[in-house]
C-alpha cells in the first residue's frame, strides 16, 4: 500500500439510557484490532436527549496509518461476502470529498460480527488523501473491504 493513503478514521457512536457503556464500548473495541486497543484513546462527552435522558457520545481520531489501516483491514476481513458487495456497490454513494462513510452495527459488533447497517450504528468516517472513486475504490479492495 502507499504510502499514508489514509490521513484518519473516525470513529463514534452513542450510548443511550437503556443501554450498557461498558458493553457499549466494548462493541467498538471488537472493531478495533486487539493488538492496537491501546493505540486508540476514545474520548466521551454525557449529553442531554430530548427528554432529558441521558447519552454519552463517544469519539475517537484515529491518525497514525498503521492503526487506521489495520482497523480497516480488520473490519474488511469481518464483513460478510454480502456487505462487500453491497459497500463496492454503494461506495459512490459513501463518497463525498474523499470521506467515506460506514455506519456498523452496533448490536452485531457486540459480538464480534461487523455488519452493515442503518440504525444506531458505530460511525466510521475514513478520510482519504484522495477523492477520486477509482483510487478509493483500489484502497478499498487492497484492504478487503471490497471484492
Amino acid at each position: 500500500m502507499a504510502k499514508n493513503e489514509i490521513v484518519y478514521v473516525e470513529i463514534s457512536f452513542l450510548s443511550h439510557a437503556t443501554e450498557d457503556p461498558a458493553k457499549v464500548l466494548a462493541a467498538a473495541h471488537n472493531i478495533i484490532p486487539l493488538e492496537h486497543i491501546k493505540d486508540v484513546a476514545i474520548s466521551k462527552k454525557t449529553l442531554k436527549g430530548e427528554y432529558g435522558n441521558p447519552i454519552v457520545f463517544y469519539e475517537a481520531k484515529i491518525k497514525d496509518p498503521e492503526v487506521a489501516e489495520a482497523l480497516l483491514r480488520n473490519v474488511g476481513i469481518s464483513l460478510s461476502p454480502f456487505d462487500r458487495e453491497t459497500l463496492l456497490r454503494e461506495l459512490r454513494l459513501r463518497l463525498t470529498k474523499g470521506n467515506l462513510y460506514l455506519r456498523l452495527d452496533k448490536q452485531a459488533a457486540c459480538k464480534g460480527i461487523m455488519r452493515l447497517c442503518l440504525a444506531d450504528p458505530i460511525r466510521l468516517r475514513v478520510k482519504f488523501r484522495t477523492s477520486k472513486i477509482e483510487e478509493i475504490t483500489e484502497i478499498t479492495r487492497r484492504l478487503g473491504m471490497v471484492p
